[in-house]
């Protein structure tokens, strides 16, 4: 069999599709790579093959709002949805797929989850400011943890799996222990918030966190230079951050300062970022080497780009799309 083609985020192209016909806001690769799941604004949850074979619906009622956040456990035995209507809700993924649990997890908007490492804690967030642990296996409650002043926009795990790091609405960031306890403020992503005098509202916050693989820095996506909290025109940004001091070590931009919000941030394993954004200006995949403030490659999306998730061999990348389709691209040559 011959070799694989190498990496080349340039080369970027898309290598199949799947139309749902509502609007989607999440999608989640699983970790041995035959599944993506999806959300959509309709409030469900689907999954199909990586090869985009049919889909099949995960059966509900579970969400009646925007189940935005979706997560696989590490075994990807099961899937995590988190969404506007605060639920929390635990897929078994046997045949047939069920859901295992579901709990109310915010008083208003969840807005983010996260698994840690071992799949054994799940973390959530939303807008009654607190960030909760949940067990993985039946959904009770481990832990709840005030302290962010405004709506936690994002979570996520450190990739040593004792402590998770949260960021509200202005971009304070606060780094808690496994079981929930405050560790440290760490930081703020400054640049991703701005207060409108105009209209007297905060526009900002995380649309997303991930973690650098070595854990030594993080990615903070949102949206930065907002001239209009109304119409939420600014351009995407991702503040990156030293885990160490929670100081920022560079801000991430397009090179053309296209309108919209950076809702998806991943670290590739061969050594660079990539973020999917989309609003005034359009969907794009944007490709970031470390130390470069713009982006090396940029691929125009044919809708605004809401979620992506890269497969687990780091090879292509699944992007969930406004236009109600998700598309796969592969990061590499397209061979004859």
């Amino acid at each position: 069999m011959a070799d694989p083609a190498p990496i080349d985020p340039a080369a970027t192209h898309e290598t199949a599709s799947h139309k749902h016909g509502r609007p989607l806001v999440g999608c989640a690769w699983d970790p041995a790579g035959a599944w993506i799941a999806f959300s959509a604004e309709d409030a469900t949850v689907h999954r199909l093959t990586a090869a985009m074979g049919a889909a099949a619906d995960l059966p509900g009622p579970a969400h009646d709002s925007w189940p935005w956040a979706l997560r696989f456990s590490p075994d990807g035995t099961r899937l995590f949805s988190g969404g506007y209507d605060g639920r929390l809700v635990a897929w078994s993924l046997g045949e047939p797929a069920a859901a295992a649990w579901l709990v109310t997890a915010h008083d208003g908007w969840l807005r983010g989850l996260a698994v840690s490492p071992d799949g054994t804690t799940v973390a959530t967030c939303g807008n009654d400011r607190t960030v909760k642990l949940w067990r993985g296996a039946d959904g009770g409650a481990l832990a709840t943890s005030p302290g962010h002043e405004s709506h936690v926009y994002a979570v996520a795990w450190h990739p040593d799996g004792q402590r998770l790091v949260s960021c509200d609405l202005k971009g304070f960031l606060k780094e808690w222990d496994a079981a929930g306890a405050p560790v440290r403020d760490l930081g703020r992503a400054e640049a991703l918030w701005k207060y409108d005098t105009q209209f007297r509202a905060d526009i900002g916050g995380a649309r997303t966190i991930a973690f650098r693989a070595d854990g030594a820095q993080l990615a903070v996506g949102g949206i930065t230079a907002v001239t209009n909290a109304f119409a939420g025109i600014g351009h995407p940004a991702v503040c990156l951050l030293d885990h160490a001091d929670g100081k920022q070590a560079l801000l991430l931009e397009p090179k053309d300062k296209q309108q919209g919000v950076c809702w998806g941030v991943a670290w590739h394993p061969q050594g660079f970022w990539v973020s999917v954004a989309g609003g005034g200006g359009g969907g794009w995949l944007r490709f970031f080497r470390p130390g470069e403030a713009g982006e090396f490659h940029a691929l125009k999306l044919p809708a605004n780009g809401r979620s992506l998730a890269l497969s687990p061999d780091g090879r292509q990348v699944a992007v969930a799309l406004a236009d109600g389709t998700l598309r796969t691209y592969g990061l590499f040559a397209k061979t004859a």
